[in-house]
């Protein structure tokens, strides 16, 4: 293996000197090796559970794939895993017309009509015997997958049924999704349907850093996976390791004739399938299998709420034919959301970071879908008010789709006579401050953010966090007893700490205080972009500080942008930009940079940290359109290469357009305005001939 050099803190890579003196066919060659090699070990680890080389070893390779890629744009690979990583940024979606629709299933709670479905079937058909295949329902979000002879080169998401969005770069970070398939059973044309979702491992660690953060809580991982497939950022997406089950194929002239058949192919192809799936010729096995799962769905890796069945023959199912809205050859049979019934014993009501007051039912210990439940989400004082909650009531709470258990109901004729009913707090519960809300928002919030102390002792654990200032030697504890001591209020304080003052503190020793002196004195190199993040503004977490960098790389930048401005960064809705401009408005924010920028913080940018730079100025002076589907590039790559080459991207042709880059199924409107026009229109190969 060739050892490349690379640097944690940008993310540039240093390529030895067999790298950088090949030649181009060399580089081709290298190219191929490296993303058959790549996609080899993607697929051992994420189908079969197997690691044949180490994580070290793998992201050296990757590293050295990127950076070939880079130098020579025309040689990669429609499949080629440096997809998976992202990094492609989409403010628009494109809309997709679905070849064939993506209608809804029936829906039923009951056996006697899952029964009645196959009485239908059966006597439609004219056969006694029917065979069925019983899949599992998973909770996320439908998505479809169109390979052309073997690559990926469309995803999309359900939308209304006949129109979706165009989300290929984000479902390329899926990396069980495969980019490209082979062998001799492959058709031109197939389009793969399933559910992309957010496995509850996943949910739980984005959850845990929200919380760490002050942030809300997602309410569930379908939510979550919804909210993700339309990132504007892949690479945003990428770190969010969603995942996807494939349940459903067509093409032209497939060569199986069940869906059972179907879904073997899938699974030889590298399809990630839930093998949870079974054929049933009887009703009591599907009643069986409903059963099974209602009690085991706990084991599983991600929320399912119920199970399909599907006549399993194609040719049955074509006969069944469709209503308007669902397919009469399938059915789905829901769960009931889980629940169980207990005590209301008390509300408390909690102090965030930012100041938001959250209350939290205290309940009496329940078993609830496997756990026991002490604790619930009463989300805000509206949802208190719609319960009409008093103390003692006996209350239902549910899990369903949700991870958080949450109370739905009051069992209103238990309720005990001169029961106290819950009046959320007019004043904060932990300084007394008025509690006020702002419009639009559903939370009440503590405005005393100085003298409150959750929220001061919130703000500056949050500033040592190890994903922001990373302090060795502070901790919660320590960030207590400094605030109760009178020492520090805000994080520029931290930096006024001295050796004498803290060696007078119970529990500090020599070395710990030296420990953490020289912790806080590190923390002066941290880049900005975990400092913007460390300073605790409302809304903005890691993610949004690094976008908010890229585009004002110092703070003084930062401070004098407009918020129309601000809205225009990826990712930057209207709610972010107004409370960015609301912090650097306030008096007090603007003492606390003032003292990080005296205490040495880094306020702005390092070279080190800067996006990289253009690969040429080869396009200067061009304005390009690209429209349609590409093999070797996708569009958002096609644009970013554009940009990175000096050129400039339009969204629709005109007379100042240079070049239309055609790639096939492009919009009609377009080609003709081009030819009209004389605008020239060149394919992705003439492109790419262009730039290298």
């Amino acid at each position: 293996m060739l050892e490349c050099v690379f640097n944690e803190h940008s993310d540039s890579l240093t390529l030895p000197q067999e790298l950088r003196t090949m030649n181009a066919e060399q580089a081709k060659a290298r190219i191929v090796s490296l993303t058959e090699q790549l996609n080899h070990y993607n697929y051992q680890y994420y189908q079969e559970s197997q690691s044949p080389v180490s994580d070290q070893e793998f992201d050296f390779l990757l590293k050295e794939l990127e950076a070939l890629e880079q130098q020579y744009p025309a040689y990669k690979l429609a499949e080629s895993p440096t997809q998976r990583v992202g990094g492609t940024i989409t403010k628009e979606f494109a809309t997709v017309v679905h070849r064939f629709p993506m209608l809804s299933l029936g829906n039923t709670y009951s056996e006697e009509e899952i029964r009645e479905f196959d009485q239908r079937v059966r006597k439609t058909l004219g056969h006694e015997q029917i065979d069925y295949v019983c899949e599992l329902k998973f909770d996320g979000v439908a998505v479809s997958l169109t390979y052309q002879n073997g690559v990926l080169v469309q995803a999309a998401t359900r939308g209304d049924g006949e129109r979706g969005d165009d989300i290929t770069t984000n479902v390329k970070t899926i990396r069980t999704v495969p980019l490209r398939i082979t062998g001799n059973d492959i058709p031109e044309w197939i389009e793969v349907r399933g559910e992309a979702f957010l496995p509850l491992s996943s949910f739980e660690e984005i959850n845990k850093e929200r919380e760490e953060n002050g942030e809300a809580l997602l309410a569930n991982p379908r939510n979550a996976a919804s909210g993700t497939i339309k990132m504007q950022d892949s690479g945003v997406v990428a770190k969010r390791k969603l995942d996807c089950y494939l349940y459903s194929l067509t093409g032209d002239k497939l060569p199986f004739t069940t869906h059972e058949q179907s879904l073997q192919w899938l699974t030889s192809k590298g399809f990630k399938v839930s093998d949870s799936w079974r054929k049933c010729s009887r009703i009591e096995d599907i009643m069986d299998f409903i059963h099974h799962w209602e009690k085991n769905k706990h084991t599983l890796p991600l929320a399912i709420d119920g199970i399909v069945i599907k006549v399993n023959k194609f040719d049955w199912q074509q006969e069944l034919g469709f209503t308007a809205k669902s397919p009469r050859w399938a059915i789905s049979y829901k769960y009931q959301a889980e629940k169980a019934e207990t005590t209301l014993l008390s509300v408390e009501y909690q102090v965030g970071r930012t100041g938001a007051v959250t209350p939290v039912a205290n309940l009496k210990p329940v078993v609830l879908a496997g756990t026991t439940v002490k604790r619930a989400s009463l989300h805000n004082a509206n949802e208190i008010e719609r319960l009409d909650l008093h103390l003692l009531d006996e209350v239902s709470v549910e899990k369903g789709g949700e991870i958080i258990p949450k109370v739905t109901a009051v069992v209103v004729a238990k309720r005990k006579p001169h029961a106290q009913k819950v009046i959320f707090p007019a004043a904060c519960p932990e300084c007394g401050s008025t509690l006020v809300r702002q419009e639009g928002e559903a939370a009440y919030y503590c405005p005393n953010d100085k003298g409150c102390a959750p929220q001061v002792k919130g703000k500056l654990e949050h500033y040592i966090h190890r994903k922001a200032m990373n302090i060795d030697g502070l901790g919660a504890e320590t960030i207590d007893l400094l605030y109760q001591k009178g020492m520090v209020n805000t994080p520029d304080q931290l930096y006024d700490l001295r050796y004498e003052d803290l060696i007078k503190l119970d529990r500090f020793a020599d070395k710990s205080v030296k420990n953490l002196i020289d912790g806080i004195e590190k923390s002066k190199q941290i880049p900005f972009k975990y400092v913007l993040f460390a300073l605790g503004i409302r809304h903005v977490g890691a993610t949004i500080a690094e976008k908010l960098v890229d585009a004002y790389p110092s703070i003084d930048l930062l401070m004098a942008a407009k918020e129309e401005e601000l809205v225009a960064v990826p990712e930057i809705g209207g709610r972010i930009a107004r409370s960015v401009k609301e912090y650097f408005d306030n008096a007090d924010h603007l003492r606390i940079i003032a003292g990080l920028r005296k205490a040495g913080v880094q306020l702005e940018r390092s070279a080190a940290d800067a996006p990289k730079a253009g690969l040429s100025n080869k396009l200067e002076g061009l304005t390009f359109v690209v429209s349609g589907v590409f093999t070797q590039y996708d569009r958002e790559e096609l644009k970013d290469l554009i940009v990175q080459h000096g050129g400039k991207i339009a969204s629709g042709v005109s007379g100042k357009t240079s070049y239309l880059v055609a790639g096939e199924n492009m919009g009609p409107s377009k080609l003709e305005k081009a030819q009209s026009l004389g605008v020239k229109i060149i394919d992705e190969k003439a492109f790419a001939e262009m730039i290298d």
